[in-house]
């Protein structure tokens, strides 16, 4: 006698392999979300980054266009152009004293400088970003006299070793100058050039001076230095601050393995998983139905046997 079969069981059994499929799928999908994606290579010239490629330093260096040979100025800082390799530090140099740094963008540099009594030979070196030094430029004589120092005594200078100093995002960036003449109390302005308010510092007598900030957000910014002595006499230096990238970074990855990261991925593999249902029930169905035939037509051909 043949075995009526179950329909509800043929119908239920395909449901629970189609299931299965999809969670199998699923569960592939959420660990395939959750493995690390290889970290890209730094782009080249990134800055807070070590170098894993020697590079040939820079072949072409910058010009001094203004001031002009020979010029003269009876007021300070002045204001120096010229042309230079873009996205090199321009470094300007004044009686080989390092007076300021700037970016070159788009081919061209300005940026402004104090000047010593007397006779100034300017000159430009532009750096790569593994400070790498390029060809020195042209140099140009200029002339400062101003009767404000003759009257007070020495001029003041502001000067600093480092046209260019880095720290990573969210950590503190120490900068050392060195001050010279003028007569004390000296009050600093400090521009970080990151939005944030000017900070103001005191210092009762001229020597090492070490300014520090901490930027927020990685990036590169303009620094303007400007101090004062008690008599009114001033000095200027602008150089170049380097906020690298390893804050950003951090929370770059962070963001990626948060939970609305691992929804944007899943959502295409659960999306196949979803349109895999339904041939997955098919089949699952169809194995069952075979399955149960042949073990009907087992039982049969016992049944005729006896």
């Amino acid at each position: 006698m043949v075995r009526r079969v179950n329909k509800k069981v043929i119908w239920v059994m395909p449901a629970l392999v189609g299931i299965a499929m999809l969670s199998v799928l699923i569960v592939s999908a959420v660990a395939s979300a959750l493995t690390p994606l290889p970290t890209p290579d730094p782009k080249p010239g990134s800055f807070g980054l070590e170098a894993t490629k020697p590079k040939e330093p820079p072949k072409e260096g910058a010009t001094i266009t203004t001031p002009g040979n020979g010029a003269s100025f009876t007021t300070s800082p002045i204001t120096i152009n010229g042309i230079c390799p873009n996205g090199l530090l321009v470094q300007i140099y004044n009686n080989g004293v390092m007076v300021g740094s700037v970016m070159c963008e788009r081919g061209s540099f300005s940026l402004q400088i104090s000047l010593f009594a007397g006779v100034n030979e300017l000159s430009a070196i532009v750096y790569d970003e593994l400070d790498q030094a390029g060809p020195v430029s042209n140099l140009v004589t200029v002339n400062y006299s101003d009767t404000r120092f003759t009257a007070f005594g020495a001029l003041i200078t502001l000067t600093s070793s480092y046209g260019r100093r880095s720290a990573p995002a969210g950590s503190e960036l120490n900068w050392p100058l060195q001050l010279s003449g003028g007569t004390g109390p000296y009050a600093f302005s400090i521009d970080w050039g990151d939005g944030s308010a000017a900070e103001l510092k005191s210092q009762p007598v001229a020597g090492l001076v070490t300014i520090a900030h901490t930027y927020k957000r990685a990036g590169i910014y303009q620094v303007n230095i400007r101090v004062t002595d008690v008599n009114g006499v001033s000095a200027f230096l602008q150089v170049i601050a380097v906020a690298s990238g390893k804050v950003d970074a951090a929370s770059t990855s962070a963001e990626e393995e948060s939970p609305t990261s691992i929804t944007k991925v899943l959502w295409i593999p659960a999306a196949i998983a979803l349109a895999a249902l339904p041939p997955a029930f098919w089949l699952g169905r169809r194995s069952q139905i075979v399955s149960i035939r042949n073990k009907m037509l087992k039982e049969r051909d016992n049944y005729n046997k006896k």
